[in-house]
């Protein structure tokens, strides 16, 4: 069972999104949720 689990993986070494794509995408989404927070808190008094 392990054998062919580490024979497919070792033939999809060239698939998938290219690594720049998914860490911009990641990026985005932490930048945007960052945008958010501060926006939230804007409008919020001190404590």
């Amino acid at each position: 069972m392990t054998t062919l689990l580490i024979a497919r993986a070792a033939e999809e070494t060239s698939g998938g999104w290219n690594h720049w794509v998914v860490g911009g995408i990641a990026f985005g989404i932490l930048l945007f949720l960052l945008f958010a927070l501060i926006a939230f808190g804007n409008g919020r008094e001190h404590s």
